[in-house]
């Protein structure tokens, strides 16, 4: 069984590349989301295994939202992404309850498939 994903990033042409690379990778891109709030809710509506969050978004700031979408059922899988990697020190990182920070520059040679599957 696929690993279920959510994109969460303000960027439409950075969660078409991300869809890219995890259908490629044998995940199933469940749902994107362009904000915090879209994201809480498409976890209700999508119930994915994961997520990849972007750490500057709109209306929240994507540690916070890893944190809630971490602890939401104790089991959904965080990857944090940026074009600045200075915006999450491994501390931050955490205290997120993400698995894992990827630079948005190295998404390509990263395995995105093995850092979110369980």
């Amino acid at each position: 069984m696929p690993t279920r994903v959510l994109i969460v990033d303000d960027d439409a042409r950075f969660r078409a590349l991300a869809r890219a690379l995890l259908q490629a990778a044998g995940c199933e891109v469940v749902a994107e989301a362009a904000t915090g709030a879209q994201a809480l809710a498409a976890v209700d509506t999508a119930r994915p295994d994961a997520a990849v969050v972007d750490v500057q978004l709109p209306d929240t700031d994507g540690v916070s939202l890893a944190r809630s979408l971490a602890g939401h059922d104790g089991t959904l899988r965080v990857v944090l992404t940026s074009t600045d990697p200075t915006l999450v020190p491994p501390a931050a990182l955490t205290q997120s309850g993400a698995v894992a920070f990827v630079g948005k520059e190295d998404i390509g040679a990263a395995d995105l498939a093995g850092l979110l599957d369980r």
